[in-house]
């Protein structure tokens, strides 16, 4: 997917619409949004100086916001932080589309790895996903949890460590918390 795309998907996920007005709005009015914009932008700079000046508005940025993603991190279309706070991301995770992310959350790894997050997944405040584990689609993590080990999709989990709460069939249970999900294949 573009850069531009990308940062349309994100965009569309903050406000249900885009255009150049909610774009400029969002820069301003959103700290999400603007860390995610500059983010992608570093994300897809192909130059060295170019890099070099984008990775830097990012680093003034992880100072101001407290997020801490790298441009490296791969991170799937509408992307969403839900509020201003503690956010740290290791590089070598892979982020799905449509996912949340609340504030106080990391996602770490001391050996290498970290997690691969499915699509639609709603992450709740302050919680910790530890090394190389795989989230599937369509989860819920509730607020607190420390996830250590693998989490099928379409289920709800909280705790430390984490547990299946509910094991949802339905993917609706999810999507509750996803509000305006990019859809897939859209540009």
């Amino acid at each position: 997917m573009k850069t531009f795309d990308l940062i349309k998907s994100d965009l569309y996920r903050y406000t249900g619409e885009y255009s150049l007005m909610v774009l400029l709005e969002q820069l301003v009015l959103n700290e999400g949004f603007n860390y995610m914009f500059w983010l992608r932008l570093a994300s897809a700079a192909s130059s060295r100086p170019v890099r070099l000046v984008l990775n830097h508005v990012v680093r003034l940025k992880q100072r101001r916001f407290g997020f801490v993603i790298s441009p490296r991190t791969r991170i799937g279309p509408g992307f969403y932080i839900s509020h201003i706070g503690t956010i740290a991301v290791n590089p070598t995770a892979v982020i799905g589309a449509n996912c949340n992310i609340s504030q106080g959350v990391t996602i770490g790894s001391n050996h290498g790895k970290a997690a691969t997050i499915g699509d639609n997944v709603y992450i709740g405040p302050n919680v910790c996903i530890i090394e190389d584990v795989t989230i599937g689609d369509n989860v819920t993590i509730g607020a607190g949890s420390v996830v250590t080990k693998d989490i099928p999709p379409n289920v709800t989990v909280a705790g430390c460590p984490a547990r299946i709460l509910t094991d949802d069939a339905a993917p609706e249970r999810a999507a509750r918390y996803i509000m305006r999900p990019w859809p897939a294949g859209a540009a």
